[in-house]
């Protein structure tokens, strides 16, 4: 039984499965109190599934890029329930599983502002390029280079921003990671410490 987690950006998104079924799924888009949500979120999603925690056999959290504040919450949250439970944990980067949203090759792209995106392309789930932090212009760029006129998914809130520049490009815009994905990819790889990915330091500073 794993339970998949996402707060990376702007939805909360919980789902259990068997490890080849989703038994039980939530998300809500929102902007801020994941710390607030999480946790019943969890609860309601493990009582749909008629399950209590004690049956979980596994954790995957999403670990970024992303809201530095929202990967946080998951991550606190993932790693207390992990540790109260004596299971492995598992982090997911936010791109990839954003990318599991489609096959073939596919680009996901996070709005990173400052005319910037997180990008990191995939082709059938295999990573083409390590996530980065990239300007548009450097993006598409890189996209163009992959891609080479291929037929291609763009999926983030990102996808929009690079959408110009490959415009055949099926475009798809989830609020957040679906915690389906995060749960299934957690099955696929050796559990680890699971740190957050920052692609940059925070936009925010401390007062002088």
């Amino acid at each position: 039984m794993v339970l998949g987690l996402d707060t990376c950006l702007t939805a909360c998104s919980v789902a259990v499965s068997d490890g080849e079924r989703v038994l039980a799924h939530e998300s809500e888009v929102m902007a801020r109190g994941h710390q607030e949500r999480l946790a019943p979120m969890a609860e309601r999603v493990m009582a749909d599934a008629g399950l209590s925690f004690s049956d979980l056999q596994r954790i995957g959290v999403t670990i970024g890029p992303g809201s530095f504040t929202g990967l946080r919450v998951g991550l606190a949250f993932a790693k207390g329930l992990a540790s109260a439970l004596d299971i492995p944990l598992v982090g997911v980067g936010t791109l990839e599983a954003l990318a599991a949203e489609a096959a073939g090759l596919v680009f996901a792209a996070v709005d990173a502002r400052r005319d910037q995106v997180y990008l990191q392309g995939f082709e059938d789930g295999r990573p083409l390029m390590a996530p980065d932090a990239l300007e548009l212009g450097t993006a598409a760029a890189r996209l163009a280079e992959i891609a080479a006129g291929r037929p291609l998914t763009l999926v983030g809130s990102g996808a929009p921003l690079l959408a110009d520049f490959a415009p055949a490009a099926r475009v798809l815009t989830p609020q957040g990671a679906d915690a389906r994905h995060v749960a299934r990819l957690a099955v696929l790889r050796a559990p680890g410490a699971a740190r957050p990915l920052y692609l940059r330091a925070p936009d925010a500073r401390l007062p002088a």
